[in-house]
């Protein structure tokens, strides 16, 4: 629900004219409140993670320069966001001519409707406000967008109503005229067809708009930016030469180049119905970016984030139906939970060709790497030797339906698993989630570097000895 404008705005276009305000155009406006927040010190890119000394400057210095942008990345690399975040640049409430079809200013007119009803009614114009939320628009580039739908077309009812069919008047406005003194955001636009992105062409130079045959001289204020993959421009489609140099600047994105940006962004993306420990959190980003690095992974299509945010809800979600089978009051997931993911998650993948069969296994393998990376550098200058003794002397049992308290229970009473309990934080906690979760991750190192075997039975449960 939008906000609602402050009562003391000017209401009329001669109170505007008092008030000292100053039209500015969009571009304008973006450039100032950036600058603004620059000086400040403040980060105009809220929940924008691993871009910082790499897209975000290239793309600030665009919009300085006040070139319309074109985003160029593999899916999931969060180029959606990223645009949208352009809402915040724009001043929280603009003036529009009230009941004017395109926003327009009330110093500037530029429909022959309002331009009439300036004339008329001089400073007694009504004015009303816009929020920024409503002058972001966005669309999806799909092979069935029709010309009408982002520049206009002929309205038939306006036709019926006795108005001639030259008559500016006659026109159904599309989304970007809409969009004056606004953003435009077309995602994928590689998929829109090329008589369509032919469409655009005097929209981004001339900033004029033609319908059916005849030219309307609309000084349209809008900055438009959008989304590409770069496969899309061979195999799915392409965007036109002249159309690519109309935009002024082409920002790669790409995913985040570090294992903390990688856990940041799960972290703040995933919706999580159970606790999921930051060690199994940075066990999946691991997983995701081996998955980038694979040969037998489609890296055309890339590995999207949203990959290693599915993983982390889905061994959320492994936690939650273990504690409602089990009777646990505190749902806490534990490595075992991983075990569902490359199942759940396999169809977001595209693999190389040659590699059908061997899906599940490639799969497997690159997990227990992440998870051996993963615990390694968590328990770096831990002696585990005595653990591992302890355990092939007395095996520990767990299993997705095995609860954390029988886990802890099975564990040796040795100070290894002390050492092991301070170094992921769990000490002296009273919930045994955190302590199974932690000796876990410990036992399936110990079987990953062959220190410890592993028997997984019929009944879904797994013995370390």
């Amino acid at each position: 629900m939008l906000a609602t404008p402050p009562v003391d705005l000017p209401r009329t276009l001669g109170e505007l004219r008092a008030s000292g305000h100053e039209q500015r155009g969009v571009k304008t406006e973006i450039r100032a409140n950036l600058l603004a927040a620059l000086r400040a010190g403040r980060d105009p890119w809220t929940g924008i993670v691993g871009f910082s000394a790499t897209v975000l400057p290239q793309l600030e210095r665009a919009l300085l320069a006040g070139h319309d942008v074109v985003l160029l990345g593999e899916r999931g690399q969060g180029k959606t966001r990223l645009l949208r975040s352009l809402i915040g640049l724009l001043d929280e409430w603009t003036p529009v001519i009230d009941g004017s079809e395109l926003g327009e200013h009330p110093y500037d007119p530029i429909t022959p409707g309002s331009r009439r009803r300036a004339a008329e009614l001089g400073d007694d114009l009504p004015v009303s406000w816009r929020h920024r939320l409503e002058r972001y628009t966005e669309k999806l580039a799909t092979p069935d967008t029709a010309v009408a739908d982002l520049i206009g077309d002929v309205d038939p009812v306006k036709v019926a109503e006795g108005r001639t069919l030259g008559d500016p008047e006659t026109i159904h406005y599309g989304l970007v005229p809409r969009a004056h003194r606004g953003v435009v955001a077309i995602n994928e636009l590689p998929d829109l067809a090329e008589r369509i992105q032919v469409a655009l062409l005097n929209v981004m130079e001339e900033r004029d708009i033609q319908v059916r045959g005849y030219t309307l001289r609309l000084p349209l204020d809008v900055l438009l930016v959008a989304s590409a993959n770069p496969e899309d421009y061979t195999n799915r489609g392409r965007i036109i030469t002249p159309l690519k140099d109309r935009f002024g600047a082409e920002v790669r994105t790409h995913y985040p180049l570090e294992v903390s940006d990688e856990v940041a962004l799960v972290e703040q993306e995933a919706d999580l119905v159970a606790d999921v420990p930051r060690q199994l959190i940075e066990v999946i980003a691991r997983f995701a970016r081996l998955l980038r690095e694979s040969s037998a992974v489609d890296q055309g299509s890339g590995v999207s984030a949203r990959f290693a945010v599915a993983a982390a809800e889905t061994a959320a979600a492994a936690a939650l139906r273990r504690a409602a089978l089990t009777g646990e009051r505190h749902a806490y997931a534990r490595p075992i939970d991983l075990e569902s993911v490359p199942a759940v998650l396999r169809g977001k993948l595209e693999f190389s060709s040659g590699e059908e069969g061997r899906e599940d296994d490639i799969l497997e393998h690159l997990l227990r790497r992440a998870t051996a990376e993963t615990a390694r550098s968590w328990l770096r200058g831990v002696e585990l030797t005595e653990l591992a003794d302890a355990v092939a002397a007395h095996p520990v049992c767990t299993g997705e339906r095995v609860p954390a308290a029988q886990v802890v229970a099975a564990l040796p009473a040795v100070p290894a698993l002390t050492a092991v309990a301070t170094r992921f934080g769990v000490a002296g906690t009273e919930d045994p989630g955190p302590m199974a979760s932690a000796a876990e991750l410990t036992l399936e190192y110990l079987f990953l570097t062959r220190r410890l075997a592993k028997d997984e039975e019929q009944d879904d449960t797994v013995t370390y000895r």
